[in-house]
């Protein structure tokens, strides 16, 4: 089997009991992980410098990603950062005042690249020398009516609670598309309107692969849709699957994080869930589970068989928060 690069975080040993996100993680990591012996490789380890974050203490990870060719396009809370693969050799940096609470970064089909700028309820477009050419602020209002143009963002380590929390941006053709933690859909933002309803529960990310679009609900949900229709086709729930299958009702984890293989086997990231989220109106905890959620890990899963390939345990090779899966071996062209 392929092997995978994962992004994601190491976290501190924490002195107090202090679990707040923004400040949990003391470094940002890229690892290289073989499935079938389960060893890793630590491609990247990176903490953002004093001018790009809010105060020494502020969270490091890396979010989620793309892959395009040879190029690892990435970004931190603050910045998004371009590697050569396979050595890994950074060959771009853009960090701006507006950037806060990056969750995506992906190139676009014209040589620039979309960011899904979380902390502002934003999506922007910009050149790979750091040009900004357009702000679509997710809920179609105008991007500076909450926040200020003024402001250099990278310096405010919570703009929390975030009116959508958009997570994913991504190209259908030339429209430029977003998925909304809140408002649990995904949008495009150059033809107002067209929307893809993501109704059981609060989507994460968006993918597409093979003519299909995969999202991961934050749960424990793949949701998959048809991006010509705009319809959802097919919800499959991964709680049900070990619930059935392996006789566990335990809470797999917050779910980011998804990576198809062929048209079954798909891996899916789950990040430990901390006592902080059970305080973040995050309701679906609460129904059914026990309150002990499993160790961050990945999973393999054959959607049409209904199973849990494989699991890893990600903290055993020091990754306590997951944010992205990508296969290592095989370079992505843009479909």
């Amino acid at each position: 089997m392929s092997s995978l690069y994962l992004t994601g975080g190491r976290q501190r040993k924490l002195l107090f009991k202090n679990e707040e996100e923004q400040r949990l993680y003391e470094a940002a990591l890229i690892l290289r992980l073989d499935p079938t012996s389960d060893a890793s490789e630590l491609k990247v380890e990176y903490k953002s410098p004093p001018e790009a974050r809010a105060s020494e203490e502020t969270s490091n990870v890396f979010k989620t990603s793309t892959i395009v060719g040879n190029r690892f396009y990435t970004c931190t809370s603050t910045e998004v950062l371009v590697y050569e693969m396979p050595e890994f050799r950074r060959i771009s940096y853009v960090s701006l005042p507006c950037f806060n609470d990056l969750h995506h970064v992906t190139p676009t089909r014209d040589g620039n690249l979309l960011v899904a700028v979380t902390g502002l309820d934003m999506v922007v477009k910009f050149t790979p020398e750091g040009k900004v050419l357009n702000y679509w602020n997710v809920l179609g209002k105008d991007p500076w009516s909450r926040f200020s143009p003024e402001v250099d963002y990278r310096k405010v380590e919570s703009t929390k609670p975030h009116d959508s929390h958009p997570n994913a941006a991504f190209e259908l053709a030339d429209d430029v598309w977003v998925t909304r933690l809140q408002q649990r859909d995904a949008i495009c933002l150059t033809r107002p309107g067209l929307r893809i309803n993501i109704e059981v529960q609060r989507p994460h990310d968006g993918l597409l692969w093979n003519g299909q679009l995969y999202f991961t609900t934050v749960d424990g949900r793949i949701v998959i849709a048809n991006p010509q229709s705009l319809q959802v086709e097919r919800i499959v729930d991964l709680h049900e699957i070990h619930r059935n299958s392996q006789h566990e009702n335990i809470l797999l984890g917050w779910c980011r994080g998804i990576l198809p293989i062929d048209e079954r086997r798909i891996w899916v990231g789950f990040t430990r869930v901390r006592k902080t989220m059970f305080m973040e109106n995050v309701l679906w905890i609460k129904k059914g589970f026990q309150n002990k959620s499993k160790p961050t890990h990945l999973g393999l899963y054959d959607i049409a068989e209904q199973k849990c390939l494989q699991e890893i345990d990600l903290e055993g090779h020091g990754m306590n928060v997951i944010f992205g899966i990508y296969d290592a071996t095989t370079p992505v062209n843009r479909p």
